[in-house]
């Protein structure tokens, strides 16, 4: 099972493992307190698809395809990972400020298969 919480939010025994799924350490946020077990940063897109998005909504299906083509690329580097998402509970831990419009979720459905 895997859940989304933001990395400004308090950690919670329930969380499971917390995976930080963003490319860059988030501002502000002290390393033992965001209580991160696996900060996985290649599996967050890539530093040109993020800067060609920029958190601009009217670019948000067309990053969505683009982040897409970058998971289905990396898949066979995924496959572990992705099997602990269906044995466990993991919270993908992210920074960005519209939880509806971020590549945790993106990841999130793509791992789940309805990307």
């Amino acid at each position: 099972m895997i859940r989304l919480k933001r990395v400004y939010e308090k950690p919670a025994e329930d969380d499971g493992y917390r995976v930080l799924v963003e490319r860059l350490w988030p501002r502000g946020v002290r390393r033992e307190d965001a209580r991160i077990d696996l900060w996985l940063k290649d599996a967050a897109p890539s530093q040109g698809l993020r800067t060609w998005y920029a958190h601009d909504v009217s670019k948000w299906d067309e990053f969505r395809r683009r982040y897409v083509t970058e998971l289905e690329a990396a898949r066979d580097g995924l496959g572990d990972f992705a099997r602990r998402c269906r044995r466990d509970t993991v919270t993908f831990v992210f920074a960005a400020k519209d939880p509806e419009r971020c590549s945790a979720l993106v990841l999130k459905a793509f791992l789940e298969g309805t990307a």
